[in-house]
């Protein structure tokens, strides 16, 4: 019998939807078929074992579980023990390359991808260098720093400019046209964004995104529908059926992906078959080009004129029951436990 770590957590904002994440996966992986056990990473940094059984744990506030984390004070030694470990970790330090360093470093085999391909599809702005490269049509785009209480604008030759908010709003006038997305560079779902329409809106929407993080895009609005695909690889890549994400002219927020009662997704999505195709491909085309492994969620906007852009690549999507990813490839008849049985293997 395989022993497994499912390691949750983590210290960055996404802590709780990892957890989220995490409490689903248990619900769902076969206890028959795997010895596993929980490690779950504090905002502090601080690493933890369950130590009760991992079927009592169905609330999402692990805090509530205080007198049942032991503290590890060996991490290494720890992790020394598995066959495999599967991180369930969402946003800096557990998507980023961090961990998978770690993991690489004292030599454990693990879920999802590598060092370069985590770090590369946390940071949208470099994402977005390396899908140019591969020809994928994406959203146009402003690269900002913000660092000594200014703000910084990188052009495409990485020459570096100090920029006040109306140089700013006239480069976006230029080169984007309003509206515009503010994005955190290296955060995820949905965290720190914000659509823009206009200057007065533009200082705000900055000091939310320099909040997360000091590496800030500026993104055209793409005007379409929003639809996501799943990617396992599993002997060959497999690209799942298209979803929908369901918005009324914003964007699809925290609150919409993680707290909503509200029914915002539909698979299949409303595409037709030549269409569905075409997006599968490129996502398997940007999930190679990126040096993906194993798993990911990739998002595309088709406009009314049946143009395909690229919009990010997450190499570990939110894996709760309600979350695209388990849900696009039960459409396909893999159900959850199976799935990660499959990421497993």
């Amino acid at each position: 019998m395989k022993k497994i770590a499912i390691v949750f957590g983590g210290s960055s904002c996404e802590h709780e939807v990892s957890i989220t994440s995490a409490t689903s996966m248990i619900k769902a992986i076969n206890k028959k078929k795997y010895n596993i056990d929980l490690i779950y990473i504090a905002k502090n940094g601080v690493w933890y074992k369950y130590t009760k059984d991992i079927e009592t744990i169905k609330e999402t506030q692990i805090e509530k579980y205080a007198k049942d984390l032991e503290k590890i004070d060996n991490i290494v030694k720890q992790l020394q023990i598995y066959d495999i470990i599967f991180p369930i970790l969402h946003g800096k330090y557990g998507e980023d390359g961090s961990i998978q360093g770690l993991f690489e470093m004292i030599g454990k085999k693990y879920v999802g991808s590598g060092v370069l391909a985590s770090s590369l599809c946390m940071d949208k702005i470099y994402t977005k260098i390396i899908i140019d490269k591969a020809k994928i049509k994406q959203a146009k785009y402003l690269y900002l720093k913000y660092e000594k209480n200014k703000y910084i604008y990188i052009d495409d030759e990485f020459n570096e400019k100090n920029i006040n908010l109306k140089t700013l709003n006239t480069l976006i006038i230029n080169k984007l046209n309003y509206p515009v997305f503010i994005k955190p560079s290296r955060s995820g779902s949905s965290v720190g964004i914000s659509k823009v329409n206009n200057i007065d809106e533009l200082s705000k929407a900055l000091e939310i995104a320099k909040e997360v993080d000091n590496k800030i895009l500026i993104e055209e609005a793409i005007s379409g529908k929003e639809v996501e695909c799943a990617i396992l690889e599993d002997n060959k890549i497999i690209a799942s059926t298209l979803g929908e994400i369901l918005t009324d002219d914003h964007f699809y927020s925290y609150y919409e992906k993680y707290e909503s009662n509200k029914e915002n997704t539909l698979i299949p999505a409303r595409v037709d078959k030549k269409q569905m195709k075409k997006v599968q491909q490129l996502a398997i085309k940007a999930f190679k080009a990126v040096d993906a492994k194993d798993l990911a969620r990739i998002d595309f906007f088709i406009t009314d004129k049946n143009e395909i852009y690229l919009n990010e690549i997450n190499t570990i999507p939110g894996f709760t029951e309600i979350s695209m990813y388990p849900k696009l490839f039960s459409y396909d008849k893999i159900e959850y436990s199976k799935l990660i049985d499959r990421l497993i293997k």
